[in-house]
């Protein structure tokens, strides 16, 4: 468990305007992968690679540039090495909506990469009127995940977000919608399809293993939905808390409320001190048992949200640990994901 950190884009910036110096001093940036007959891709974070392994199989090499459980996309500082990377790979993948500003940056050094972009996938930005990332030259219809100064999305249904000035080096409007589309398992499927697609264009041989690989990788995803669906069907009307909208699209398919207050979330994303009376609140609603569960990102922590676990714990209210990458010794997506949807089936039928 770390705390969470400044953000740091502005020193980002700074490195990424070095990284093609970097990328020479490292040779071509070819990976191996590429004589090995294998598609070199190259991914923002571990959890993104594991979609890309489930569809690629042995077919691929998959590098993730955050592949720690104590990484932070939103402060990582990229690397010559990581530029080197970048510019070796013939797919690479973003989250995208301004959560791994550091890659999309990166992906501007290699412009005859194929791009996906998962939040642009999502269809997000596009429900609240934002523009997705113009296509590349020469590949039309795949969103690119390379544009710098992209404001950065909030977080749709999260209580009270009003519109406010973001992190540093970018801007982070709330209210609109939320970035963390890994969680959004309708999205996590139609990203599958669309690297099926593109590396069976980049590998044609190979294009029905990749299709088939994705059909059932998507498979399991419907199941999970079914899962998800069957947390709200099973348990109506249960409320949580959050330390931060993480899993903000888990609880939307589960339809469980999240009853976080305003103002608490707000300073939380400001990287703020949480109010008195905000965190008051926050206390009287797990101590009252007014809600059922508390959703804690156990990734990165402030006083405030480690203040929070530790009454929620006191109170005998759940505490649902989610994260932002994989954890320690994790590989699969699908396994991943199940125990957290099992975590929070369990923590709401006590």
């Amino acid at each position: 468990m770390t705390s969470r950190r400044p953000y740091r884009l502005a020193a980002t910036t700074t490195a990424v305007a070095a990284l093609a110096f970097g990328a020479v001093a490292c040779g071509n940036g070819e990976q191996a992968a590429s004589t090995d007959g294998k598609v070199p891709v190259v991914v923002s974070t571990n959890v993104w690679g594991s979609v890309v392994s489930a569809v690629g199989g042995d077919k691929v090499s998959v590098k993730a540039i955050i592949d720690d459980p104590s990484g932070d996309p939103h402060s990582y500082q990229s690397t010559p090495e990581d530029a080197a990377d970048v510019t070796g790979a013939k797919l690479l993948l973003a989250n995208g909506g301004g959560y791994d500003e550091f890659f999309t940056q990166m992906a501007d050094q290699a412009p005859d990469a194929r791009k996906v972009n998962a939040f642009d996938v999502s269809g997000h930005g596009a429900e609240a009127g934002q523009e997705p990332a113009p296509a590349e030259p020469g590949h039309e219809g795949h969103a690119e995940p390379g544009h710098e100064g992209h404001a950065e999305p909030g977080h749709e249904g999260e209580a009270g977000h009003e519109g406010e000035a973001g992190h540093e080096g970018h801007a982070h409007e709330h209210g609109e919608v939320n970035e963390h589309v890994w969680y959004d398992l309708p999205t996590v499927s139609k990203v599958a399809d669309q690297i099926a697609t593109q590396l069976g264009e980049l590998q044609p041989a190979d294009a029905a293993t990749f299709t088939a690989n994705a059909t059932q990788f998507k498979g399991k995803l419907d199941e999970l939905v079914k899962q998800a669906e069957q947390i709200g069907t099973a348990h109506p009307d249960r409320k949580v808390v959050a330390t931060e909208p993480i899993a903000h699209y888990l609880l939307e398919t589960a339809k469980v409320a999240d009853a976080t207050p305003p103002e608490f979330a707000k300073a939380i994303e400001e990287e703020s001190e949480v109010p008195a009376a905000a965190q008051d609140a926050m206390n009287q609603l797990v101590t009252g048992k007014q809600v059922n569960a508390v959703i804690n990102n156990a990734q990165t922590t402030t006083p405030a949200t480690e203040q929070l676990v530790t009454t929620a714990k006191g109170a005998g209210v759940p505490v649902v640990d989610v994260t932002e990458t994989l954890p320690a010794g994790v590989t699969d997506y699908i396994a991943w994901m199940t125990q957290e949807v099992n975590d929070l089936a369990a923590a709401l039928g006590k």
